[in-house]
């Protein structure tokens, strides 16, 4: 491989020991040499390399997605997808629309609607719903994906009758006639995904590799990703990503959150966290501690403010997620547990505390509500938070509602768990939130939506530039025990860059940074 100088770049490497550089040279996808653009082109050039002049644009290390799904994205592509419907009219137009595309006994299918953003009244009624897709079973997921939409025709085609078993930790909606209303929640959605058509490897693969491409034309270079409840299981999944990265060299590293339910496939297949390369690895087991905040589910040690009684759902006892976390440490494998609520958080904790740790850090996904004596218990070596800034933006301002405000100053609160010296990386959860790196970086900078007229939402969290992108860069790479080898620009490690067109530390305005593209996505040396 031809030897590779980089140069009249604006390098912010994210090392203490050289935080910038002008030029770097790039050798068998690694950083060989870092520093000023004359020193290097005078030892370097003609020496079998090729230079590649970056023309004063900034680079950082490349971008790194802490935790989302790339199988729901790349479903999405398949799907209706009603992401930011701003009214039930809408809402219910796309979907008749959707519906008169399809073929008998099609299942209508899609993601993205959020109630929290119609103009025009609530959540639509099962028979509004019946009215717009009347022949097809619809099943349309909530954007937060711990919700969704039914019509009769899908609960006819589950055979639903009142006194069907629903599986733990989800519920069907009814009306106070003890009909369903067209709401479901949580784990309930198990009853009609048994019942859906399942597409062929061939589709999935086509739309993943689209999905992949679109991460990098975002800057992102490495992406941690739980994909196997919806690509077919464990081999499947394995299979699909080793294809597309390992033989296509598609190029954006991925590693694998792999859902508690294929622990026993993990056993039997020989894999383990790290089992991989530097392209894909095998990442920590994901389970669920409770829901989210749109539909209540997510777990709270106090009731919610506007729902008095209302505590949320615990998706698993605490003796359940003991048995499942005791089954993970049988195979030396950390988890990576879903928890937005702080009673999610205790209970969490209250279990993990009880099992030494492994040689990978447990994952607490999302970290949404805390209270203060939880911080110490979370600022340990051998824990990580995956923080996702963009919900500020997008549950500011109706989540008040939901916690009151004596919750408000310990919810969403990054800062607060930086200063505390609690281990965090930055990530999207997309498709839930956008896959562009960039608006969470805005985020969490101004704790608000793009042009919002007010100065940010508990403006005390907010984090600096230089923080929020050291989420998504340097500390990216701590979930998965690779901070030695990326995550900053440094000799011997992995040669991952993302490029920009303006330089997102000199900003008069922070809103500038929506405007700022991506340049390149370099992934061990190649301009992908």
């Amino acid at each position: 491989m031809m030897r590779k100088l980089f140069v009249n770049g604006n390098f912010y490497t994210f090392d203490t020991f050289m935080p910038q550089a002008t030029a770097v040279v790039v050798e068998n996808g690694r950083f060989i040499d870092i520093g000023t653009a004359d020193q290097l082109k005078a030892f370097w050039q003609g020496k079998n390399t090729e230079v590649i002049n970056l023309e004063g644009k900034t680079v950082t290390p490349g971008l790194i997605d802490s935790h989302l799904h790339l199988s729901a994205i790349a479903i999405n592509l398949l799907n209706l997808d009603v992401t930011g419907v701003t009214s039930k009219h809408q809402l219910l137009t796309n979907i008749q629309e959707r519906a008169g595309t399809l073929s008998k006994d099609n299942w209508l299918l899609g993601r993205g609607w959020d109630e929290n953003l119609f103009t025009d009244g609530g959540i639509p009624t099962i028979e509004e719903l019946d009215r717009v897709c009347p022949n097809h079973p619809l099943f349309l997921t909530r954007v937060c994906g711990h919700a969704a939409l039914v019509n009769s025709k899908a609960l006819e085609v589950c055979n639903y009758h009142s006194s069907m078993s629903i599986p733990q930790g989800g519920s069907i909606v009814l009306d106070d006639r003890q009909q369903p209303t067209g709401l479901i929640l949580e784990s309930a959605s198990e009853i009609f995904k048994a019942h859906m058509p399942a597409y062929s490897f061939d589709e999935l693969k086509g739309v993943l590799r689209k999905a992949m491409r679109l991460a990098i034309s975002k800057g992102l270079t490495s992406v941690h990703t739980n994909d196997t409840n919806y690509l077919g299981g464990l081999q499947q999944t394995y299979r699909m990503f080793d294809e597309l990265l390992n033989e296509e060299d598609i190029g954006l590293r991925s590693n694998l959150l792999i859902d508690y339910n294929y622990m026993d496939d993990l056993k039997e297949l020989g894999m383990y966290t790290g089992y991989g390369n530097d392209r894909l690895q095998i990442g920590a087991v994901k389970l669920f501690a409770d829901g989210a905040f749109g539909r209540r589910t997510a777990l709270l040690s106090e009731a919610y403010s506007d729902a008095p009684g209302q505590y949320g759902e615990a998706m698993h006892s605490n003796e359940e997620l003991y048995s499942i976390i005791q089954q993970a440490r049988g195979l030396s494998m950390p988890v990576a547990v879903h928890t937005i609520g702080d009673q999610a958080l205790e209970n969490v904790l209250d279990v993990l505390d009880q099992f030494p740790a492994v040689n990978y850090r447990d994952r607490i996904i999302h970290v949404q509500v805390l209270r203060e004596e939880l911080i110490p218990r979370l600022a340990v070596p051998h824990r990580i938070c995956d923080i996702q800034p963009r919900f500020v933006a997008s549950d500011f301002p109706w989540v008040q509602e939901r916690l009151g405000m004596s919750r408000l100053p310990l919810s969403y609160a990054w800062k607060s768990l930086i200063d505390a010296n609690v281990i965090c990386a930055g990530g999207s959860d997309s498709p839930i939130e956008p896959y562009d790196p960039l608006l969470g970086i805005h985020a969490a900078v101004t704790r608000k939506a793009p042009g919002e007229p007010h100065d940010g939402w508990n403006q005390v969290e907010k984090l600096s530039m230089v923080e929020a992108f050291n989420l998504f860069t340097k500390m990216g790479a701590y979930p998965t025990n690779e901070e030695t080898i990326k995550g900053t620009i440094s000799r011997g490690k992995l040669a991952d860059m993302t490029v920009y067109s303006a330089n997102p530390f000199e900003l008069e305005d922070a809103d500038e940074l929506l405007e700022t593209s991506i340049e390149m996505t370099i992934i061990g040396g190649k301009i992908k």
